[in-house]
């Protein structure tokens, strides 16, 4: 980062062939809400002016998972924020939830959730994992365990500054082995900001208050964890 802005990737979850979850509301899906809450986010940011904001997609077309982490590699992402929304077929069961990466899940719903994202490119048609059962080990052991922990660094701080805008589940903080968010050198989160199957939640995040009050939380911790990474670097070139 040295002398250059940070540069954030939002990836906006799903589009194209992949609608994703549906929502409660006739015509709505997922694919919709993540790019709409992406765009938010990405103009906050763009107002802010303290970090370079990229999207991996700006309009309704579908993107293969590894693409989108190469996306964020090509452009030398300090932070990769994926944007999503979940459905459940509990109805009441709503709120925000933050994903770092982990090969053993967090619990059974976490586990459920990852093996559905994951699924995303072959229910587009389109099957790009030629991996071989090892590679996952070895995708972990190339993970620097610093940018495991700069991950859930900035998961912490997402609760905290949208705390009191966004309604969390009471277990907020999850891991699970999503494939967009195995880039072994970017700090990743994986933001899943409600749930379509509840009719509170679904009728806040295509809102445009809902959208300005999640991106206004995320441009808070963004702002806040590069200003203690910078922290960080300058006391330790100190």
């Amino acid at each position: 980062m040295a002398g250059r802005k940070p540069v954030v990737v939002i990836d906006a979850g799903h589009g194209g062939a992949d609608p994703g979850a549906p929502s409660v509301l006739d015509g709505k899906t997922e694919k919709t809400v993540t790019l709409e809450i992406a765009r938010a986010i990405k103009a906050e940011l763009d107002r802010s002016g303290q970090v370079k904001a990229v999207l991996t997609r700006d309009k309704d077309f579908f993107i293969p998972l590894q693409e989108r982490v190469a996306i964020a590699r090509k452009l030398k992402a300090d932070l990769l924020i994926s944007v999503h929304a979940d459905s459940i077929a509990n109805p009441d069961i709503r709120g925000a939830t933050v994903y770092t990466l982990s090969e053993r899940a967090s619990d059974r719903e976490a586990e459920r959730l990852a093996a559905k994202e994951n699924r995303a490119d072959m229910i587009a048609g389109i099957n790009f994992d030629t991996r071989t059962p090892d590679v996952a080990d070895i995708l972990l052991s190339l993970m620097q365990r610093e940018t495991m922990n700069y991950s859930a660094e900035f998961a912490a701080m997402t609760v905290d500054t949208m705390g009191d805008d966004i309604f969390f589940r009471t277990n907020h903080h999850r891991f699970a082995g999503f494939m967009v968010l195995k880039a072994p050198d970017i700090p990743s989160v994986l933001l899943e900001t409600g749930y379509m199957s509840n009719l509170e939640d679904s009728r806040f995040l295509f809102s445009e208050e809902g959208q300005k009050k999640l991106a206004r939380g995320v441009r808070q911790a963004v702002e806040r964890y590069f200003a203690r990474r910078t922290g960080k670097a300058t006391a330790s070139a100190k």
